[in-house]
């Protein structure tokens, strides 16, 4: 009997353990998405809790590494667009192999990209399950999950399908004294017979895949010493702190801010310099080319604006708006930045206000020395009976040093009351706490006291009471009568 309870308390465990688990009387329901690996038997000695951290850790590898592919795939494709549209009326024609063979490629990462971005999501779903203990997995299916995968894999499928439209098509052919440049009329690798909309559809379709960059801040979030740190994980969750990308960035923008920022400032002039040329090319103006462009975005950037130079097409000038209003938000990051930098932390407060403070202090010995004396000049001149200018000098010496000792001290108390603002508030914890602490101790020492008091009162009550019997012992032995 004992052998068949412990064996289905056994049976019960590895049940629990690979996803069953028993609730309101005794109906079994079954996990859709399995907590632990398939194929593999674990060992009944082991608690389901540590199933659950060990796939978890596992789970968060996986969404790192899958995170990383993604973010590689999404870059690929970005430099093969780039390439693309770089070569194309350059090096092959519209229509022709190379270009179908890099536009299949670009096709090929941006279908492997669909799938790392569902395989994520799908570890993703699974590691909720772990965390929230739930018993089907379209519970974590809310939807606004629902709505942020359905918008992620639409961002990531984009990407331009203008050169199959170039397939089996063949190029225009040069007549006598016409001569046929498919560069100077289209910005991509789209040859301009099929019309204007196919020209800016292959436009904005190559815009937007600049969109996959968001795919960055998940990588760092996922890939930080601040999400991957055992201590930092502890206590912000005593602190109800999530650990998002926003404040990653912030440690970031603390730690390494200048970093940061010139790094993020510099792909920005470089991303916004490309599809500035990508968008002004048809228009055959300077702004078409690399070095302009990088001009324009830099002096837009910085909100200098010398009008030498300015965009012709609406899409340069939605670039540029865009650019303005981040250099604006950066130019903002960054006076703060150089203010944090700039000021005086709190030793150094501390520092200067006690020297500036001393300082005060001498002028103010010199002033009232300096009143004196005139007080004294002023005097004798009275006395003496002497020279009437001499006199009123005395009194304009006498009232000027009175106004600068009342300046100097005025000086003085508007530093003292500004430095007594600085209060560090954990400095005067420690001093209540020490205060309390001797408060305790000083309690302790006269409560000790008091009992040590009260004992030796006992022992006078006690000594008294064997004195009065040793009285009366030897007053009886004195007078028998008494007896």
């Amino acid at each position: 009997m004992e052998m068949t309870t412990r064996n289905l308390h056994l049976n019960s465990k590895v049940d629990n353990c690979d996803g069953v688990i028993n609730r309101n009387g005794g109906d079994m329901t079954e996990i859709s998405v399995p907590l632990s690996h398939p194929g593999k038997r674990m060992p009944q000695i082991e608690g389901g809790n540590l199933y659950r951290l060990r796939d978890r850790k596992v789970l968060l590898e996986d969404k790192k590494r899958l995170c990383a592919w993604a973010l590689g795939t999404a870059l690929l494709g970005t430099l093969l667009m780039i390439l693309h549209a770089e070569l194309c009326p350059l090096i092959y024609q519209p229509g022709s192999r190379y270009a179908f063979i890099i536009n299949c490629s670009i096709s090929m990462s941006t279908g492997c990209l669909l799938i790392l971005i569902v395989a994520f999501h799908y570890k993703d779903i699974r590691l909720f399950i772990i965390d929230h203990n739930q018993v089907d997995w379209r519970i974590a299916m809310t939807s606004r999950r629902v709505l942020g995968i359905s918008l992620e894999l639409l961002v990531c499928a984009i990407h331009p399908v203008g050169t199959y439209w170039e397939v089996g098509v063949p190029a225009p052919i040069a007549r006598e004294g016409v001569e046929v440049n498919s560069s100077n009329s289209a910005p991509l690798c789209v040859s301009s017979r099929h019309g204007e909309a196919l020209l800016d559809t292959e436009l904005l379709l190559s815009a937007l895949m600049f969109l996959r960059l968001y795919l960055v801040h998940r990588t760092i979030l996922l890939h930080s010493k601040v999400l991957l740190s055992a201590s930092y994980r502890s206590i912000g969750s005593l602190n109800n702190i999530n650990f998002t990308f926003r404040f990653v960035l912030k440690v970031l923008m603390n730690k390494y801010p200048a970093r940061t920022l010139m790094v993020f400032i510099f792909l920005f002039w470089l991303i916004a310099s490309w599809m500035l040329t990508l968008c002004e090319r048809q228009t055959q103006e300077q702004t078409g080319r690399m070095d302009t462009a990088l001009w324009l975005i830099a002096i837009t950037f910085l909100t200098v604006g010398y009008g030498d130079v300015s965009p012709k097409t609406s899409c340069g000038k939605v670039v540029c708006l865009f650019t303005g209003v981040m250099g604006v938000a950066c130019t903002a990051m960054l006076v703060a930045v150089m203010t944090k930098k700039l000021a005086l932390n709190k030793g150094e407060k501390h520092v200067h206000f006690f020297m500036m403070d001393i300082q005060i202090s001498k002028r103010i010995r010199h002033a009232a020395a300096n009143v004196l004396r005139e007080c004294w000049l002023l005097h004798r001149t009275n006395l003496t009976k002497g020279n009437s200018g001499e006199h009123r000098r005395h009194q304009r010496c006498l009232l000027e040093a009175i106004r600068v000792f009342r300046h100097l001290r005025l000086k003085q108390r508007k530093l003292r009351d500004y430095a007594s603002e600085m209060v560090d508030l954990p400095k005067m914890q420690m001093i209540m706490c020490d205060l309390s602490a001797n408060w305790n101790n000083s309690y302790r020492e006269l409560e000790q006291r008091i009992i040590s008091m009260e004992q030796k009162l006992d022992e006078l009550g006690h000594c008294f009471q064997q004195t009065s019997e040793l009285l009366a012992q030897a007053l009886r032995y004195r007078n028998p009568e008494i007896r």
